[in-house]
């Protein structure tokens, strides 16, 4: 049964009435037209209040009668702006990020343009004592969704646990030409050659196993609309393997066949899903399909 709410507003705040014992965040997620991965962050950046008090723990039981206020604005990150990094996610432990094209995971020589070193700006300017750790990793030219620790602990967890935490990620990407299957597998074995270029091999070589599943969205004579979901997470694993079905992603200048329809590399990390490594908590992320891809098949996602 719906709680009653009675709905008003003060200042920065949505005001809320209690109408029957629930804990918090259930309370919240039914009450409020917010998506659980934003009510939860709300609680942990101390945007909830209860009968004027301010409240972070999830279960905190509410009994009829009380007043919820939820703050309307984001703590610290409405002064974040940048046109490489988008927060989509923060609590004390870590921070989810979309990232854009141009710009690399971490710093790889003297003044690169890093996401590491725009979030540990972010992160002096808004007096956090924290500094952002990598946990993995998206190319340069590679946009979505990524997380960072905030802390060593944290990110001790999530790098020697990724497997077991992290229970669906994938990419949307443009490959050249129409692919022939709807739904298919790619596995196989990949290594790095001595110049660095990774190369696939149907047995074992002695590099690491790479299971790629993929389901084609929407196709043309000239290209397809591809989403792949990573069994595995290796190095430049779903550029080799759009490749080795002869299908390259559009723009690749690596691995690609030269079609470039959008003047970047068309791979982008949209759904993003794991276990809190402190919390234990399903975090789930999704970003748009970049809206250039699906220009070029008129595409609208359901």
């Amino acid at each position: 049964m719906r709680m009653n709410t009675g709905f008003g507003r003060e200042g920065d705040y949505q005001h809320l009435t209690v109408g029957e014992e629930a804990p918090l965040l259930e309370w919240l997620l039914r009450n409020l037209n917010e998506s659980r991965s934003k009510v939860k962050a709300t609680l942990q950046g101390r945007g909830i209040k209860v009968n004027g008090k301010t409240i972070t723990q999830f279960d905190f039981l509410l009994k009829p009668g009380m007043k919820v206020a939820v703050s309307k604005t984001k703590r610290n990150q409405q002064s974040f702006k940048s046109r490489y990094v988008k927060i989509v996610y923060e609590d004390k432990w870590l921070i989810v990020i979309e990232k854009n094209v141009g710009i690399l995971s971490m710093a790889a020589g003297h003044a690169s343009l890093n996401v590491k070193s725009v979030l540990d700006d972010y992160f002096r300017k808004s007096r956090q004592k924290c500094t952002a750790h990598v946990v993995h990793r998206l190319d340069r030219d590679t946009s979505g969704l990524m997380v960072y620790a905030k802390d060593i602990d944290t990110e001790q967890i999530l790098e020697h646990n990724w497997h077991q935490l992290v229970y669906d990620r994938r990419y949307v990407a443009v490959v050249s030409g129409e692919m022939e299957q709807d739904d298919g597998t790619i596995e196989n074995w990949l290594t790095d050659n001595k110049a660095y270029v990774t190369y696939s091999s149907p047995v074992d070589n002695g590099g690491k196993l790479a299971i790629t599943h993929f389901h084609v969205l929407d196709r043309t004579t000239e290209h397809s609309l591809v989403e792949f979901r990573l069994e595995t997470g290796r190095k430049n694993q779903i550029r080799v393997h759009a490749a080795d079905m002869g299908h390259p992603v559009c723009g690749d200048t690596k691995y690609g066949n030269g079609n470039d329809p959008l003047h970047r590399l068309c791979l982008h990390a949209w759904l993003l899903c794991f276990n809190h490594p402190i919390t234990n908590e399903p975090m789930e992320f999704e970003t748009p399909i970049p809206t250039p891809f699906r220009q070029l098949f008129h595409f609208k996602k359901q």
